[in-house]
């Protein structure tokens, strides 16, 4: 069973809770359903393992929340650091636990529900319930753990601060002669060394692999003059690192320095455009100005930015058409890129959080293009 200890407290998951009841109620919709995974962490300190056994954390606005658990995990879930003041019913195997559900939901109502929710779930629930509507929470209640408290930022920094020293140590490994996946390899044996429970990622595309980018780790042998993206992160204490640095295995051509300085500048771009009250998707035009008047623009394929926290990917997004203002707390990536299909790719990728005057770098490693041997 995978653990870790929140940052929230009692008071902290009780006020968790209650903005989860008010933004629903504010979006029209009668609660909120968490499943085990992000939402349920976030909301409850709870969690247990994913399965097929339905355990959904129920919050509505003016209620006490209930949780539903499988009898045996009872205990667990008990012992969660988020779960005094829930109300726990459990059931046993072969009862059905979705007309359980179904007694505590509001029959006419319409609830966000977890994007993780299995589809087993959803389904026996609207079985047992079928007067009742769901709607993802990502669209519905998009904000739900967007801001940052100060433990958040805190684990954020320190995961940020251990992704930076796995690239200062990886610039000292030999790349030329070796596979993708050797650097991978490194790369998130050294994520764990420096404090993370997991590697969840570790992208690195030499050569034409770096115009992909979401390529992986492949078999190509990385060769002198070669181009490469390393894009790697994980979690550590529940939240998540991620960054991406390009190096050049011995001297970079003109073309490849040309490229990676638009990059340098379009991620300065992105990021000096972080300020509270921004709209989301002027980061993600700052940024892609610089690379479309470089000439660039076509080679740009992907937004500007994700949010972070217990997952790697989530709101809010630094995406065109994006118009949720920038609060101070949040955090996100901001990472511009330039794909040359057949050739090479450039990406830089810096977690920051808004401040209550412009933005803040978890990310701090030089964003020169840096050769390797």
């Amino acid at each position: 069973m995978s653990r870790h200890r929140s940052p929230a407290t009692h008071a902290g998951f009780a006020t968790r809770v209650t903005r989860t009841g008010q933004a629903a109620r504010a979006a029209g919709l009668s609660g909120m359903l968490a499943t085990p995974g992000p939402d349920l962490t976030y909301l409850a300190g709870y969690t247990p393992h994913v399965n097929e056994r339905l355990t959904l954390l129920i919050v509505a606005p003016d209620r006490d929340p209930v949780l539903i658990v499988p009898r045996l995990e009872r205990g667990d879930a008990e012992r969660a650091e988020g779960t005094e003041g829930v109300t726990l019913v459990d059931w046993s195997d072969g009862d059905d636990p979705y007309r359980v559900a179904g007694g505590v939901l509001d029959p006419q109502g319409r609830y966000a529900i977890s994007d993780a929710a299995w589809a087993l779930h959803v389904l026996e629930l609207q079985r047992a319930a079928p007067a009742v509507g769901y709607v993802p929470a990502t669209t519905a209640l998009p904000m739900l753990r967007a801001v940052k408290d100060d433990a958040e930022l805190g684990r954020l920094a320190a995961a940020g601060a251990a992704a930076d020293a796995t690239y200062q140590q990886i610039l000292q490994v030999g790349f030329a002669g070796r596979r993708e996946t050797d650097i991978a390899a490194d790369l998130a044996r050294l994520l764990r060394e420096h404090g993370h429970a997991t590697a969840d990622f570790t992208i690195v595309g030499s050569g034409p692999n770096g115009a992909n980018p979401h390529h992986g780790a492949g078999d190509r042998i990385i060769a002198q003059g070669d181009v490469v993206v390393m894009d790697f992160g994980g979690t550590m204490d529940g939240y998540g690192s991620d960054t991406t640095r390009t190096v050049c295995v011995g001297e970079p051509s003109a073309h490849a320095k040309e490229v990676h300085e638009v990059v340098r500048r379009a991620q300065q771009a992105g990021f000096e455009a972080v300020h509270p009250g921004v709209a989301c998707q002027d980061v993600d035009r700052a940024a892609r100005r610089v690379i479309t008047e470089a000439g660039y623009g076509d080679h740009f394929i992907h937004r500007t930015g994700h949010g972070i926290g217990l997952t790697v990917h989530e709101p809010p997004y630094m995406v065109e058409g994006e118009m949720q203002p920038l609060l101070p707390g949040m955090c996100f990536s901001v990472e511009p890129g330039i794909y040359l299909q057949g050739d090479f790719g450039v990406r830089i990728e810096d977690i920051v959080t808004v401040t209550a005057d412009g933005g803040l770098r978890f990310n701090n490693t030089s964003r020169e293009l840096q050769t390797v041997s």
